[in-house]
C-alpha cells in the first residue's frame, strides 16, 4: 500500500532505509579509508524520521556551527540529500588531508571549503550508490554546494525545500571511526513521497 507522508513508514520501511544506510556508510568508509589514508569503520546506522525540534535535540544544539553538504536528487528518485560535519569532524579532515589545526568555521578559505565538500560528496555518492545497486534504479546528482552555520539554520533547509512532503525529517545517523577516533555523522535523506514508494516497490514493498 502507497504511503503519503513520511510518518506512514513501517518497520519494513524502516529496515530497508536502515540496511541502505549500512551499505552506504560501508561504502562510504572504504572510499574516506582510501583518501584519507587511515582505518575508517562505521557503526551501524540508525534510521528515524522525527520533527524538527527532535531532530535538533538528536543533533545537538542549534547554535552549533557546524558545516553541510547538500544535493538535488533527480531521475527515478527524487529529493535532497544532506550531510552534516560537526566541527571535530571537519577538523579531523583538514588536518589529515591539508595538515592544519583546528578550523574557524566562519573562516574556511578555498582550500578547506573544497576539501569538505568532497567528502561530504564521497559520502553522499556512496549512500546514492547503494540506493541504486539495491533497488536498481537511476539517480543522478546535482554539483554539492556547501554551507557552514549554526545547526538550526542548517536544519530549515530541507524543511523549506522539502516541506510540502513532510514536516518531519528522516536522519540516517551513525559513527565514523578514523584511525580509532569516533567521530559523530549525520546524512539526512529526504526522496519526495512519490520517490519514496518507488523505491520500496522496487524492493518489493507493495
Amino acid at each position: 500500500m502507497a504511503i503519503s507522508r513520511y510518518e506512514e513508514m513501517g518497520e519494513l520501511e524502516f529496515d530497508i532505509l536502515k540496511e541502505i544506510g549500512s551499505i552506504g556508510g560501508g561504502n562510504a568508509a572504504t572510499a574516506l579509508s582510501s583518501m584519507l589514508n587511515a582505518k575508517v569503520n562505521m557503526s551501524m546506522p540508525a534510521v528515524k524520521v522525527l520533527g524538527f525540534n527532535a531532530a535538533l535535540n538528536l543533533l545537538g544544539d542549534p547554535e552549533e556551527l557546524v558545516a553541510a553538504i547538500f544535493v538535488e536528487m533527480s531521475g527515478e528518485l527524487e529529493g535532497v540529500m544532506l550531510f552534516i560535519l560537526t566541527k571535530e569532524f571537519a577538523d579531523e579532515i583538514v588536518q589529515r588531508m591539508l595538515g592544519k589545526g583546528s578550523v574557524d568555521m566562519l573562516e574556511l578559505d578555498e582550500i578547506d571549503t573544497s576539501v569538505l565538500t568532497e567528502i561530504g560528496n564521497i559520502v553522499i555518492s556512496s549512500y546514492i550508490t547503494a540506493m541504486s545497486s539495491l533497488a536498481n534504479v537511476e539517480v543522478e546528482l546535482s554539483v554539492p554546494q556547501f554551507t557552514a552555520n549554526m545547526l538550526g539554520g542548517i536544519l530549515s533547509v530541507p524543511i523549506a525545500v522539502m516541506g510540502q512532503h513532510s514536516d518531519r525529517i528522516m536522519m540516517i545517523t551513525g559513527e565514523f571511526k578514523i584511525d580509532g577516533k569516533a567521530l559523530n555523522s549525520s546524512m539526512l535523506l529526504l526522496p519526495d513521497v512519490k520517490s519514496l514508494n518507488v523505491l520500496m516497490k522496487k524492493l518489493g514493498v507493495e
